[in-house]
């Protein structure tokens, strides 16, 4: 099987390398890409790589995620978000090959304390949701085989993250105040990784179940919780923390004002994805703790 992969340099798409490669011939390309298209800001231009490469699979990881600074660049947003999908699925359907895309739980508006199905209502906050719930819908009109993966707080041991700012913080400084009214589960780039290759794999010989799905690790935790745990983890190994316990203090999100809003709620239901593809997604704490002791390796 030949798989086109976009964004490749990102956290999923790096890891993505490693997990598709058993599956067949990996051709990846980034926005930098010199002989193959692959600049999401020229979105029509991405047709001519699909047709040049003429994959079975195509995996995109490419977006724009930067939920703040989308705020003030809506329209380069749209292009990377909705526009560059769109087209892909589009040519993806001229060739039959499927698409896989991931999409995030900011097409939700935050609110309740449920973990939402993918049937909910969508009501994104923030031009990032709008654009990412905009390239859901474009993928799902083109007419092609697709797989949509909505995730959350991702994160890896490559490229900077939430844990590596709050050890950072918490090296220097003598307090910290983190969010704690914001809930989700922290999901590693290499677990998003490794369900699309199985998932890419079982849809190899069961089309029927593509689709939108919800994909996150298991278990809940807030912004605070999150922060508490990664820095305990590192004093336990006695890594070089200058914050106290008691000097990590939780506060409201209203107390830290953003340019975009995030959702409260960011709790997901993945038993579809579990039910369907005979999955079984570990606790959000295991991917976490085996990313610190990579990072600290």
């Amino acid at each position: 099987m030949k798989i086109l992969l976009f964004g490749k340099g990102g956290q999923v798409g790096w890891e993505l390398q490693r997990a598709l490669a058993p599956l067949g011939d990996v051709v990846a390309v980034d926005h930098d890409s010199r002989e193959l298209h692959g600049d999401f800001a020229r979105p029509e231009a991405l047709a001519a790589t699909v047709q040049a490469v003429r994959p079975q699979l195509i995996v995109n990881a490419a977006a724009h995620t930067a939920v703040d600074k989308a705020e003030s660049e809506p329209e380069l947003a749209r292009a990377l978000n909705a526009t560059a999908p769109g087209v892909i699925a589009r040519e993806a359907a001229a060739i039959g090959a499927t698409l896989i895309h991931y999409s995030t739980d900011y097409v939700f508006d935050g609110s309740g304390h449920a973990a939402r199905d993918e049937d909910a209502a969508t009501a994104p906050l923030s031009v990032y949701g709008q654009t990412k719930l905009e390239g859901e819908q474009l993928i799902a009109a083109s007419g092609c085989a697709h797989l949509i993966l909505r995730t959350s707080w991702v994160f890896a041991a490559r490229g900077g993250n939430f844990a590596k700012t709050m050890l950072r913080l918490a090296a220097e400084r003598d307090a910290l105040n983190v969010i704690d009214d914001q809930i989700g589960a922290p999901t590693g780039a290499e677990l998003l990784a490794d369900v699309t290759a199985h998932a890419a794999r079982v849809l190899q010989v069961r089309p029927e179940l593509g689709g939108l799905y919800h994909c996150v690790a298991g278990g809940e935790t807030s912004w605070f919780e999150y922060a508490r745990h990664v820095i305990e983890w590192a004093r336990a190994q006695g890594k070089p923390i200058k914050v106290a316990a008691d000097a990590i203090h939780a506060i409201p999100t209203r107390a830290y004002p953003t340019p975009a809003t995030r959702p409260l709620n960011s709790r997901l239901s993945t038993l579809k994805l579990q039910q369907a593809f005979g999955l079984r997604l570990p606790h959000w704490q295991t991917g976490v703790d085996r990313m610190l002791a990579e990072v600290y390796a």
